[in-house]
Order: C-alpha cells, then structure tokens, then sequence
C-alpha cells in the first residue's frame, strides 16, 4: 500500500472571502442528523435544519463546530442549504470585520 500523504497545516493567503449577500445568513453546524442534514444555529438567532448541496456532499466535508455560509428555503424558514463552508483564515477574517457577532464561536 502506498504510503499516506499528511496535508501541511500552513496557514492559506486569503484572497476573496464569500460574505453574506441578501437572503443568506452565517451559522455555526451544532450537530449532525444524518443523510446529508446537520442542525445549524444561525446569526438572526434561529436554529434551522440544513441539508447539504449535491455539489458539497463528497467534496467538502463539514464537522461540528464549522462555519457555514447558509441560504434558508422560501417557503420553510426552520429549513436552510448550506452554500459555502469557511476555513480557518476565512473565520478570523470574518471575525475581524465583523460578521460573526451573533454566534459564540
């Protein structure tokens, strides 16, 4: 068997950060469901179902405790996307400015 490649834990050069436009909300991943769905307390202070995107799901993979970018449904607003998942640089630029003083990160 091939030998396991670690990744570098180095810090990444923060170019463009995705910040909330109109219709979504910051929120922080409380706990994991199951099928493709986590429970997710957001910056307006409400606590929504989100269920992953299709293109999200075996690619980016999100934990307790993230930093997610999520779109709530129209017509159900205890139900949410998640549109974007933030890194460690991503969260301390996001920190900086601003945009995570309705959560207890």
């Amino acid at each position: 068997m091939p030998k396991k490649k670690y990744k570098s834990h180095e810090v990444i050069e923060i170019k463009d950060v995705r910040v909330p436009i109109e219709g979504e909300v910051l929120g922080v991943v409380e706990r994991m469901v199951g099928n493709d769905k986590l429970v997710v307390n957001c910056t307006d202070g409400k606590t929504r179902l989100a269920r992953i995107r299709g293109k999200f799901k075996k690619k980016v993979w999100i934990r307790n405790g993230d930093i997610v970018l999520v779109a709530p449904w129209d017509f159900q607003d205890d139900r949410a996307d998640i549109v974007w998942r933030y890194n460690e640089g991503e969260v301390k630029w996001l920190k900086s400015r601003g945009y995570l003083s309705g959560l207890n990160v």
